[in-house]
């Protein structure tokens, strides 16, 4: 069997759909991953000399509870995974829901699903490298802040946050590309994604090398784009 470049010419318009639905789908739970990692990372460490004095009163048990949910959720994401996640939240999680309230038309669209699922996977790997990037900025820095009379509030935004940003670029980036892989495993759940598109093609043409290779080739490119831009950030902010 020769090699046909026709049959990836061919293809192309369903693939690009696909990865057209892939960025679609990875853009959103990215957004949304960012902002339950830095609550979660943050809350990992609430209440801790990471973030100044340790809150006193009624503060102080409202700090533990955060930081027991925070861990609880991080490390239920972390310790499961992502396609039973999305196939939990696809099939089951409208049953739990039917079963609770008595909604009987209750569902989840599978895009829907696909993208909630990035959310809260990326948000728990997300929320570590928050923490980690936090806890390792010298904490001398803070307590010179705090010595001159500045709040924790703004030592927080202008003093240890920019420096933990700096920190979390290169962790992020990683991130960012395998939750862009981790679409692919929508295809349990029937989203017409990038590598949907490319089963559907090859099962009706059988022409696996050229729907695969391409398929490969496109994923390649996907994630070289956001690791050339998280460089190009990188550069930037002077990061070595």
């Amino acid at each position: 069997m020769d090699f046909e470049f026709s049959v990836i010419t061919g293809s192309l318009p369903a693939l690009l759909a696909g990865a057209k639905l892939t960025w679609i789908i990875t853009i959103l739970g990215i957004i949304g991953g960012m902002v339950f990692g830095v609550l979660a990372g943050l809350g990992r460490i609430a209440g801790t000399q990471s973030l100044g004095e340790k809150p006193q009163g009624i503060f102080m048990p409202i700090s533990v509870l955060v930081r027991y949910l925070s861990g609880f959720y991080v490390e239920v994401i972390r310790g499961t995974p992502i396609i039973v996640q999305a196939m939990f939240l696809y099939f089951a999680f409208p049953m739990l829901v039917r079963l609770v309230t008595d909604i009987e038309r209750f569902r989840i669209e599978a895009l829907t699903a696909a993208v909630i699922t990035i959310v809260i996977n990326a948000g728990a790997y997300i929320a570590e490298i928050v923490r980690g990037s936090v806890m390792s900025v010298n904490k001398g820095l803070l307590e010179a802040g705090m010595s001159l009379g500045i709040s924790r509030f703004h030592l927080i935004v202008h003093v240890i946050g920019p420096i933990a940003f700096r920190r979390m670029i290169p962790p992020l980036g990683n991130q960012f590309i395998i939750s862009l892989k981790d679409t692919s495993l929508f295809i349990v759940i029937g989203v017409g994604e990038l590598t949907r598109q490319g089963q559907e093609i090859m099962a009706s043409n059988f022409r696996a090398l050229e729907i695969w290779l391409t398929v490969a080739v496109m994923y390649l490119m996907m994630t070289t784009v956001i690791a050339m831009t998280l460089r190009s950030l990188e550069r930037k902010m002077k990061i070595f």
